[in-house]
Formats: structure tokens, C-alpha cells, sequence
């Protein structure tokens, strides 16, 4: 089945069901929204046209951060991975354009040193700043934005930091249940595709792998687990490693759905077919899993969602500090699910 269901009847409509009706991206929209004068004339037209067929509004509790001062907030990125990327900046952007939230980007991908970006951050006096996977995970990061008084909602890491906002889901608990669907396919040997070493989120999905494998009693084999670092390239070295062994996997879990769409590249250049000859599973359920053949069946980690509900987390704390009252830092987890399509199937023989 496929996780994006289409809006269902009598719910409010979102920033993405705006930009499917225009026919454009959900950063055009926004970019509409917030009236930027690079926005082409005709593509205004339509999308203003799409916002009034559908009667487009803020939820309630944007209206009540509307009712204040404009609320700054930034978000830091630079994830190897376009695919996630574009998850939580739709995230971000849908509930900032829903609120009185001027969101911030900067993308150090290019380059640009997130030390740097922090240190504009704590000199302009921000509101509160979002890191998303690799920034969440960097210590000397969230302890300057802490140390400097700003409000810090870390996106997807594994071990959140304490004194910040985390969203998250229970990543070794989504990776066990998708090794155990394996499992109950038939597989036994099961290659893992570890995620970047400097987030620990990967560790955590490593260690559901293995904890899915021994409670139904299987040896890990060490030779089916390789490293990569979340990008689609070293998921082709990856799968070249695992369907190159002597006896190859029948079933690859790969700790993100780049490099599983890398494994089924890799697996056709062999002249394997997936899933008669290999299944291939991911995680995220970002546009990659759709855009692929075979689609992948993956861990559904609702990325916009959780970037929603950081800028959400963030803007409520500033309006307690402008009251002059603490805003307790919290946390949030979001369920995971596995979304079956067509790349995964018993084993062969």
C-alpha cells in the first residue's frame, strides 16, 4: 500500500494539497504565501486560485501564534540525502506559511560551517533554531545554541540532548519490526546497510536489526552488515559488497531508502531481479521509494510531520519566554510504519 494517501474527506486542507491542485511544488506555495516577488506572474495566479477552491487557512494553533509578534525561527541543514531533505523543509515550510513563523534556511551542505551559522544564530537573537540529522547529533552544536540562550528542537536524532525539544520515532524498534517481516518471509540471510557513523539514529537501527535476528534465534552473520553513510553512492558499493559474496543475501535492509534505490540499481546491473531474486527494503518513505521500480517497501518515518511539530514545539516556547515564563523543553515520538509495496518477497527457491 502507499503512505500518502490522499486527503480524506472533511479534513482541513494542507500546504501540500495547495500545491498539487496549482500543480507545483510545496516551496512555490509558500513562496506565494509569503508574497516573494520572484514567483512568476501565472504560477501566483493559479496558486492563489488553488488556496481559494480549497479554502487553504492556518489551523487553529497557528492563529494563535498569528495573534503575536513575528517569530523567528531557523533551520540548519546539509543531509547527503535530497530526498529527506526535501521532507523536512516541506515540514518546515507548511507549518511556518500556517503561522506567524518566519523560517529561516541555511544550508551548510555547500560548504558553509555550521559553527558559523550557529554563532549568527545566537547574535541575531533568535527565537529558536531546528537541527535535523547529521547537526542533531553534533554536540558541540547544541551545547553552544544552548550555552547562548537559544531554544534548540533536534529532528530524528537518536540520543536527544537534555534541555532541548526532540521529535523522533523509536528507531530500533522500526528496524526490528522490518528485519522480523523479513524474517517472516523466509529470509535468513539478510544483508544490513549501516547509516552514517556520526548519527547515532544509525546505531539504533543497527541494533534492531540484530535484536530482530536474535530473538528468533538466528547468528548474526558480521560479513551481511557493511557501512554507509546514507548516500545513494555508498549504497552501490555497499550492495556491490553484500551480492558479491560467495553466498550472497536474499533480503537487503538498507538504513535509508537512497541507498536501497541504490541496492536495486546494483542488483539489475548483476541481472538480478528484484524481488524474485533479492528483496530490497529501505526507511524513511521519502519520494525515493515512490520513484523507483520496483517502489520499495520501507519504514515510513514521517519526516514533514516531525519538522511540523518542531517548528510547532519552538514557537510555543517563544511565547511563553515573551510572557516571562520557562518554557519546559519536551519531547515527542512518532509512531513508524511499514509500508509494503513490491520490492520485497519470499526467498528464492
Amino acid at each position: 500500500m502507499n503512505g500518502r494517501a490522499s486527503r480524506r474527506a472533511g479534513t482541513a486542507p494542507t500546504l501540500s494539497d495547495v500545491a498539487k491542485a496549482a500543480g507545483v511544488s510545496p516551496m512555490t506555495v509558500s513562496r506565494v504565501i509569503n508574497r516573494d516577488a520572484n514567483v512568476r506572474q501565472e504560477t501566483r495566479e493559479r496558486v492563489e486560485t488553488a488556496i481559494a477552491a480549497l479554502n487553504y487557512a492556518p489551523n487553529p494553533a497557528a492563529r494563535v501564534l498569528a495573534g503575536a509578534a513575528q517569530i523567528r525561527l531557523a533551520l540548519v541543514y546539509g543531509n547527503p540525502s535530497a530526498a529527506y531533505l526535501s521532507e523536512v523543509l516541506v515540514g518546515g515550510l507548511t507549518m511556518s506559511t500556517r503561522s506567524n513563523v518566519q523560517l529561516l534556511l541555511e544550508n551548510c551542505a555547500d560548504g558553509a560551517d555550521p559553527v558559523q551559522v550557529v554563532e549568527r544564530a545566537i547574535s541575531s537573537r533568535l527565537d529558536g533554531v531546528i537541527l535535523p540529522p547529521p547537526y542533531s547529533d553534533r554536540g558541540d552544536l547544541i551545547a553552544r545554541l544552548l550555552e547562548g540562550g537559544v531554544p534548540t528542537a533536534l529532528l530524528a536524532s537518536g540520543a536527544p540532548a537534555p534541555g532541548c525539544f526532540a521529535v523522533t520515532i523509536d528507531d530500533a524498534l522500526a528496524a526490528s519490526d522490518m528485519t522480523r517481516h523479513l524474517v517472516s518471509l523466509g529470509h535468513r540471510r539478510i544483508g544490513f546497510i549501516v547509516g552514517n557513523t556520526n548519527q547515532t539514529a544509525s546505531a539504533k537501527r543497527l541494533d534492531g536489526y540484530r535484536y530482530a535476528l536474535a530473538r528468533v534465534g538466528f547468528a548474526v552473520d558480521e560479513s551481511l552488515i557493511v557501512q554507509g553513510d546514507f548516500s545513494y553512492r555508498s549504497g552501490l558499493a555497499a550492495a556491490d559488497q553484500l551480492l558479491g559474496l560467495a553466498a550472497p543475501p536474499t533480503a537487503i535492509f538498507a538504513s535509508n531508502d537512497d541507498m536501497a534505490a541504490a541496492v536495486v540499481a546494483a542488483a539489475y546491473r548483476r541481472r538480478l531481479d528484484v524481488p524474485r531474486d533479492v528483496s530490497v527494503c529501505g526507511f524513511d518513505d521519502t519520494a525515493m521509494a515512490t520513484a523507483i521500480s520496483p517502489e520499495l517497501t520501507t519504514v515510513r518515518q514521517p519526516v514533514a510531520d516531525m519538522a511540523q511539530a518542531a517548528v510547532e514545539m519552538l514557537s510555543a516556547a517563544a511565547l511563553w519566554r515573551r510572557r516571562g515564563q520557562p518554557a519546559p523543553a519536551a519531547s515527542r515520538l512518532f509512531p513508524h510504519q511499514i509500508i509494503h509495496r513490491q520490492s520485497d518477497a519470499p526467498p528464492p527457491g
